[in-house]
């Protein structure tokens, strides 16, 4: 039988991982890979039967004490044999020492118990055309955010994520198709958000507002780039405005997630997170 072996994914590697999440019907950006790898170029797995690719792993490290779980996929006809979890294992050893975060599938949530993980909220994925209605609010000004300078981009991003990680965000605003807009007030920057093209229609993510009606005027604005067409955005639970923006925009819940960590909640603006950015990275 031919041995399993297990090497930090490259950038053929990083297509196909995309590929496997497609299959898995995750929906995911076309684009991914590409600010995916920025952010952890050592971050990523694979297991392989010989030359044969059959499971994955992303072990993302931010900063000196957070990391991210993800693309935890085993090819269907392989799993139950153990090639998984060996991965598992090795991404959770390359995240030795941090505070560990996941978006898993919410029937797996007891394993995660198993290894450690605490349940914080889920996200529930919301599709459908957003039929968003209002104008922005007085004093707000929606704005490209490309015209803005990255590191008051990176200091906003920081206020709704547990560790900068300018690398990701950098790639994320700047790929080809993406969408990016900012909302400005007197105080400086009081939303983002960033739509992308995905496998199926667009994704929205990350969506950070101040307020629902900012939040409302951002999503608004950014389904307009692609009319008529399917959005989708990861909500958390926990934030009751957000679902109920959209529900009001007319969208429905398709999928959900379970938000787990190894250690205490990070303090973050949780409020203020209308969209989470990826279920892979965080």
């Amino acid at each position: 039988m031919a041995e399993f072996s297990i090497s930090t994914a490259g950038s053929d590697d990083i297509a196909m991982l995309r590929a496997w999440a497609a299959q898995e019907g995750w929906n995911p950006g076309r684009l991914d890979g590409t600010a995916f790898h920025a952010a952890d170029p050592h971050g990523f797995f694979v297991g392989r039967l010989g030359d044969e690719p059959v499971a994955s792993l992303s072990a993302v490290r931010y900063g000196t004490d957070f990391g991210f779980i993800g693309f935890y996929i085993t090819r269907p006809d392989l799993r139950g044999q153990g090639y998984g979890i060996q991965v598992w294992q090795h991404g959770m050893k390359h995240l030795d020492g941090r505070n560990v975060g996941l978006d898993g599938v919410v029937d797996q949530q007891d394993n995660y118990r198993r290894s450690g993980f605490r349940l914080a909220w889920n996200n529930i994925r919301y599709e459908g055309v957003p039929a968003v209605a209002g104008p922005v609010p007085d004093g707000v000004r929606l704005v490209d955010a490309r015209t803005v300078p990255f590191a008051e981009l990176a200091r906003y991003d920081r206020r709704f994520f547990p560790a900068a990680r300018d690398a990701f965000l950098s790639a994320w605003i700047g790929l080809p198709g993406h969408t990016v807009r900012v909302a400005v007030d007197a105080g400086g920057l009081c939303g983002l958000g960033v739509l992308r093209p995905a496998e199926s229609g667009s994704r929205v993510g990350p969506l950070y507002a101040a307020s629902p009606e900012i939040a409302a005027a951002l999503l608004r604005e950014l389904a307009a780039v692609t009319p008529g067409s399917s959005v989708a955005v990861d909500v958390p639970d926990v934030n009751a405005p957000s679902v109920a923006l959209m529900e009001g925009a007319g969208m429905s819940p398709s999928f959900r997630t379970a938000r787990m960590y190894t250690g205490p909640e990070p303090e973050v603006d949780r409020p203020g997170i209308f969209g989470v950015s990826s279920l892979e990275l965080g």
